[in-house]
């Protein structure tokens, strides 16, 4: 009966071990890249297509912001001034030529790659020709630029030095998709992350709850059986 009884304790902890090694926190997934970005009444909105394709405006205000993100809904907003008079303020317009503001964010230091520190992001105003692309009016400010052979934007700026949306995945300490993302730094749109008091019970209600759950009910069946091996014990004596 005892040796029976040994063999149900460790059953019940096979069990118990695999609930609290599955219990961790979920692996999240992101890219790291250049989005591109619209002014649109005085908001940012997620471009439709490619800077290689997009034919802006005069007076238009156009934004890069480099980040991790696991899509266009999650991505990062470019920070900073973003007003057309005054980026352009000491460019002059010229009769059959444009003039594009745009707006560059390199991102935070917990979106860069390894061994990589982002510039400091800026504004400028781009002067081209009536006919030019976006991709046009960022090469005429911003050089060098490096694209793949999918025309996808891989660096402003020579920023990053390599890489070109590469995923990037790993759970970070804040729980977004950036395993070397500092929980004290900002947040993915620049404002401030939450505090730890508002941080802590926000994981309460995650993954949290269930390992707690789970590490309860396993020490709940140990006991019990713990209990019938020593009665068991007993009635023999």
């Amino acid at each position: 009966m005892i040796r029976r009884l040994t063999v149900l304790l460790l059953a019940a902890l096979v069990p118990l071990s695999a609930v609290l090694a599955g219990a961790g926190p979920a692996q999240a997934a992101g890219y790291r890249y250049w989005s591109f970005w619209e002014r649109d009444g005085g908001q940012w909105t997620y471009a439709t297509e490619g800077p290689s394709t997009a034919r802006p405006a005069d007076g238009d205000v156009q934004g890069f912001r480099f980040s991790v993100s696991e899509d266009s809904g999650d991505a990062a907003k470019p920070r900073g001034a973003a007003d057309f008079d005054t980026i352009c303020a000491d460019t002059p317009a010229q009769d059959g030529r444009k003039r594009v503001a745009l707006v560059i964010d390199f991102g935070t230091a917990a979106d860069a790659p390894s061994g990589e520190t982002p510039p400091k992001g800026r504004t400028a105003c781009a002067r081209v020709a009536g006919n030019a692309t976006t991709a046009h009016a960022l090469a005429a400010v911003a050089e060098p630029l490096r694209y793949n052979t999918s025309a996808l934007l891989c660096a402003i700026e020579g920023y990053p030095k390599s890489g070109c949306g590469e995923q990037v995945s790993g759970t970070a300490p804040d729980g977004s998709g950036n395993p070397d993302r500092d929980p004290s730094a900002t947040g993915r749109d620049g404002s401030e992350t939450p505090d730890a008091s508002s941080s802590a019970a926000g994981s309460s209600d995650g993954d949290g709850g269930s390992t707690a759950l789970g590490l309860v009910a396993g020490i709940a069946l140990v006991a019990l059986l713990g209990g019938a091996a020593i009665w068991q014990v007993r009635r023999r004596g």
